[in-house]
């Protein structure tokens, strides 16, 4: 590798740190802020548990690049490299696909929330996280059975110059799959992702439909005061659909470069990195939007700040 390129591979592959290092503490916080909102004593929200979820898989999801990134685990000869690029490979294409459907399930339930009490939708209004719980427990198995083809097909790069490989990273790799495997598995997760970001962009279109309908009903209600439950309803709304922005943008772009490389199947150390930092990126920015709109979080923080001055 040239010199300029290596010294990109260097900065680009070292910002990694920085935005690893904020994801994990923010969506840390986050996950202990909304578990400490349910112990205070404050009636969840069908929300709350879904940003919970959304906040751990982000940590894992950010925890298992910081393995790829770090050296020391590498450096270890008690576990086989192949069975570590297998394991931390699967791991991460795992979370990322839950991080879609979870995201996904916010925006739904979001848009039931907000839903007069005439409208189809309040007929799916749940009175119990159960349901949730085994939405939860599905996506799993369903996620993780679309990479399970990953457990197979991933191994240690042994030389950078052997060719048919393909980088995941700079120490993991794809052996060639046939023209069968590669278009079954992409294409069941194609169909994933084109449902879920489907039904993100109309719960998204609904709750801004929502949203503006409201708008134009206050404008011809002079002195009229909204109750704090509307309010809060309004702030959590704008809040998600500023977080499917965020989503939207960067999984376009991680999408783009997955399909350039997939398509070349071109081994780029840097091309790989600017991989890894956008598809980051959502899991980074997201717990920050969350945590500063979320009403009930800042009442902790707060309070918290009140009996330490």
């Amino acid at each position: 590798m040239p010199m300029d390129q290596l010294f990109s591979y260097v900065v680009i592959r070292n910002a990694f740190y920085p935005q690893a290092g904020i994801g994990i503490s923010a969506n840390t916080f986050l996950l202990c802020l909304q578990t400490a909102a349910v112990l205070v004593g404050n009636k969840p929200r069908l929300t709350d548990l879904t940003i919970a979820h959304l906040a751990l898989i982000h940590i894992l999801m950010l925890l298992t690049m910081g393995l790829f990134v770090s050296t020391d685990i590498w450096e270890t000869q008690d576990i086989p490299g192949d069975l570590k690029c297998k394991m931390l490979v699967f791991l991460n294409r795992v979370m990322r696909g839950l991080s879609i459907c979870t995201t996904c399930v916010l925006s739904v339930l979001q848009a039931i929330t907000i839903s007069p009490s005439g409208s189809w939708l309040a007929h799916f209004k749940l009175k119990s996280t159960n349901p949730i719980v085994g939405l939860f427990v599905f996506l799993w198995v369903l996620t993780m059975s679309l990479s399970s083809n990953l457990l197979l097909c991933t191994v240690a790069t042994p030389n950078k110059t052997q060719p048919g490989l393909l980088f995941v990273t700079e120490r993991c790799s794809l052996l060639p799959m046939s023209h069968i495997h590669k278009s079954f598995f992409l294409t069941l997760m194609t169909c994933r992702d084109v449902f879920f970001v489907g039904l993100m962009v109309l719960s998204s279109g609904y709750m801004v439909l929502l949203l503006y309908r409201h708008t134009q009903r206050s404008q011809h209600l002079r002195n009229s005061r909204f109750s704090p439950k509307s309010s809060a309803e309004q702030r959590a709304t704008q809040s998600i659909l500023l977080l499917i922005c965020c989503f939207a943008i960067l999984y376009c772009a991680d999408s783009l470069i997955s399909m350039a490389i997939g398509l070349t199947w071109t081994n780029n150390s840097i091309i790989v990195c600017v991989q890894m930092l956008v598809a980051n990126g959502y899991g980074t920015v997201s717990p920050l939007v969350l945590i500063t709109a979320d009403t009930q979080i800042m009442k902790i923080i707060q309070l918290t700040c009140g009996k330490k001055c």
